[in-house]
């Protein structure tokens, strides 16, 4: 039987619930764009400091643009306090990917238990084009996760397998060319 976590939700502001999952096989909890405060941290391409991007609106629906090589603090509109133990993983959507190019730049980003504050996703525009967020728009996931806090001791590792290479040492060898 899977032990149930709780999970404090305290919303920023009007209409924000709790984040949800998709269906009950999913693993993360939909993140959404909420631009609540009307304005949003961009760092952009090519400047040295970030700076609040005022959020557009367009036939009532609010957005933010993001210009090739930008990148942004998403804001979710809420703030919630993990269970001791936890720890929440923010991935993007893998639509939200492969559709407009945005991903998140340190995947997985980390919540930790103690973090009181709101919830945002950084997220970059990585495409050859501007992407568009909306209000709303389902941008993220956050798998929320257990983890276990060894204790670490100074002593001599030793080999365990014959693996020496380091990144990629897994790897087969390319297949000859005839």
């Amino acid at each position: 039987m899977t032990e149930t976590a709780e999970v404090v939700f305290e919303s920023l502001a009007t209409g924000v619930t709790p984040p949800r999952r998709a269906t009950a096989e999913s693993a993360g909890f939909d993140l959404r764009a909420r631009f609540w405060r009307g304005k949003v941290q961009v760092h952009r391409a090519g400047e040295a400091e970030s700076r609040a991007e005022l959020v557009q609106s367009e036939g009532g629906t609010r957005f933010v643009t993001l210009a090739p090589g930008d990148r942004a603090l998403v804001p979710t509109g809420f703030k919630a306090r993990l269970p001791a133990g936890h720890v929440a993983e923010i991935r993007m959507r893998s639509s939200v990917a492969w559709k407009h190019g945005l991903t998140v730049p340190n995947a997985p980003g980390t919540v930790d238990a103690d973090y009181p504050g709101e919830w945002f996703v950084l997220v970059l525009n990585a495409g050859p084009a501007d992407a568009r967020i909306l209000e709303g728009e389902r941008i993220a996931q956050a798998v929320v996760l257990r983890y276990a806090v060894p204790v670490w001791r100074t002593g001599q590792v030793g080999t365990t397998t014959q693996r020496t290479g380091g990144l990629g040492s897994t790897s087969e060898p390319p297949p000859e060319r005839g």
